[in-house]
């Protein structure tokens, strides 16, 4: 499809989308999800999708940031090679700590990172798997440090790529996390299997009674690597994922679902599986980070090199921001004072020496 590249900061050009709606003949293509569960809920009326503001620079001097999370305000930044967590303090950084457990190399390490209750959450590439971790949260803002890290899940697949490793905390408490499939196709057709999954584990990593499959954490199943989780208003959760070689995709994310890799890649329509509510070739898209503001889904995209603004009462309505202007991007976070904090990912790929974090503004036309 079509795009306009934009060489200032703020402009934007409009993409054609391609909705579930949408009668599509893919060769080559196949399935999307049991038809005993629950169709996708997409909000019913378009709403706008908000404009993004000029970029302006918040912290740099990152190598391979992944994931920024939110506590009392300060932010703090994991690195996904280096395994530390960083904090961003009146416009510069300090280590806080590492997670000694994290062993980097390919698309694994110290990935996603979530904040509740006094606990940072870590998603880890270790020697053996994929697992979470929670870690006391000691001390104040400006001079936080990491107390002993506890097991909260593990036995996550890992490989050198397809990894997954977004975690968040859903409108339920519960805590989703983003398992690919560890260049393990089959295994994400697999019930027994984590990996090609999204799971859902109460914060201490037991398994919630409401889980769709009795006393497992799988929550979705048919995922390829699925790298952004966020929830609008009214509860509906959404997650961003790579394809292979022919659709990127944006799904909404129902229990028990299946979302069809291997068997599809993008809208295939076919019965016994999901089609995804967006989805665009990878060359403009690899979308990995997103938030979920103002109506609109903000996806952070890789080898697109762009922001990418989805409506989420109307998929097929959809903007794109700061096109090549800041190279690979990894992540979207919502900041306490409304704004977008934007990660940019150019040193995992020799693009450059150093990373930052880049602030954008909100608004409306």
């Amino acid at each position: 499809m079509a795009t306009t590249s934009l060489r200032a900061p703020g402009r934007r050009s409009r993409a054609a989308g391609v909705v579930i709606a949408s009668v599509f003949v893919l060769a080559g293509c196949a399935a999307e999800r049991p038809t005993e569960a629950a169709s996708p809920r997409v909000p019913a009326g378009a709403s706008p999708v908000p404009s993004l503001g000029a970029p302006t620079p918040v912290a740099g001097g990152f190598t391979t940031p992944w994931s920024v999370a939110f506590v009392d305000g300060t932010a703090l930044v994991s690195e996904r090679d280096t395994g530390r967590i960083i904090e961003v303090v009146d416009g510069g950084t300090r280590v806080v700590g590492e997670i000694p457990s994290a062993t980097p190399g390919g698309e694994g390490g110290l990935l996603g990172i979530a904040a509740r209750d006094g606990w940072l959450y870590a998603y880890a590439t270790t020697a053996d798997d994929n697992r979470v971790l929670r870690l006391p949260l000691e001390g104040a803002p400006g001079a936080l440090r990491l107390g002993s890290a506890q097991t909260v899940i593990d036995g996550i697949p890992s490989a050198n790529i397809h990894n997954g490793g977004r975690i968040a905390f859903g409108p339920d408490g519960m805590l989703y996390i983003t398992a690919g499939d560890a260049s393990d196709p089959g295994a994400a057709q697999d019930t027994e299997a984590l990996g090609g999954k999204i799971l859902r584990v109460a914060p201490d990593g037991s398994v919630p009674a409401d889980n769709p499959f009795p006393g497992s954490p799988v929550w979705s199943l048919g995922h390829r690597n699925p790298q952004g989780i966020g929830w609008d208003a009214a509860g509906t959760m959404y997650a961003s994922e790579f394809g292979q070689n022919t659709w990127d995709e944006l799904n909404v994310i129902e229990p028990g679902a299946n979302y069809g890799w291997p068997e599809v890649e993008g809208i295939g329509g076919r019965e016994g599986f999901v089609d995804p509510v967006q989805q665009w070739a990878p060359a403009e898209a690899s979308p990995s980070g997103l938030a979920v503001v103002d109506g609109a889904v903000v996806i952070a995209n890789l080898r697109g090199e762009r922001v990418r603004v989805v409506s989420t009462g109307d998929p097929s309505a959809t903007e794109e921001f700061f096109v090549g202007e800041f190279g690979r991007l990894r992540d979207v976070a919502a900041a306490p004072d409304g704004s977008l904090w934007v990660v940019t990912s150019d040193t995992d790929r020799g693009g450059g020496d150093t990373d930052e974090i880049l602030r954008v503004p909100l608004e409306r036309d």
